[in-house]
């Protein structure tokens, strides 16, 4: 089963239907956790499912607006927008996220940016592309040395670890987008990010896509998960640095009574 070729090709193609449709004043609906969907988000969604139903009936699919959901080992889990609160506001960062997960651990993964034609590519033991060219995570030993994504510390009432993290005087920023974060953490542009996310298709491609460049992911707690079901959050890192962060945020989780 030609995997790479299919979900590739499937990424583009979700990508060119995100440019088309990437403009200001972006009609948006908004969900009960308060944040927006909009036509692209279902559309893309829709699609994915349409794709793999024909190439892999027999597959489960999980994606952040719909699934098709099935008795099988394999599931394809699809976050069609990651980052609908930039894309539907007008500010390009957003890219589609697409898992391959058997038995609940992901073994392919693609991400891919349509503004800056960024695809990247993951494979179990195969190591992770951008554009088929190699990469690497970012070889600083201590998180002190490069820019940490800090994105979901408000979430996570991890107050104490923002502040550990200026002390440094660490550069954080927070772009409402796990999957681009994880991207930049495969690439070597950050050490790590920070999410409390529970949703699968906020990690899945990440988990694969960072560890396959030589980095680390796992739950806040440090812990292996599954990513065909809801998660315990996730710390994404270049694998040096992980353990610090880890133990950083079982600290203030417990301190913070979360």
């Amino acid at each position: 089963m030609n995997y790479k070729d299919f979900s590739m090709g499937l990424a583009r193609q979700a990508g060119e239907v995100m440019r088309k449709d990437f403009s200001l004043g972006m009609k948006k609906e908004w969900k009960k956790d308060k944040t927006p969907v909009t036509v692209t988000d279902t559309f893309v969604n829709r699609m994915v499912i349409n794709a793999i139903g024909k190439e892999y009936p027999e597959h489960s699919i999980l994606g952040e607006e719909e699934n098709s959901l099935k008795d099988s080992e394999y599931v394809w889990v699809c976050d069609p927008i990651d980052g609908t609160i930039p894309f539907s506001h007008g500010f390009p960062i957003f890219a589609f996220s697409l898992a391959l997960v058997k038995n609940g651990s992901p073994v392919l993964g693609v991400i891919y940016d349509p503004i800056v034609d960024r695809l990247l590519y993951a494979e179990k033991n195969k190591g992770t592309t951008l554009n088929g060219k190699p990469v690497k995570v970012s070889s600083a030993s201590s998180f002190s040395e490069r820019t940490i994504i800090d994105g979901g510390i408000e979430s996570l009432k991890l107050l104490g670890m923002e502040e550990e993290i200026r002390k440094r005087k660490v550069l954080t920023t927070r772009i409402y987008s796990c999957v681009y974060g994880g991207m930049l953490v495969a690439l070597g542009e950050f050490v790590a990010e920070i999410y409390r996310h529970v949703n699968p298709w906020d990690a899945a491609a990440v988990k694969i896509v960072v560890e396959e460049a030589g980095g680390k992911v796992t739950d806040l707690l440090g812990n292996e998960q599954r990513y065909d079901q809801p998660i315990n959050g996730f710390i994404a890192s270049n694998g040096r640095v992980h353990d610090e962060l880890v133990k950083r945020t079982k600290k203030i989780l417990k301190e913070s009574s979360f």
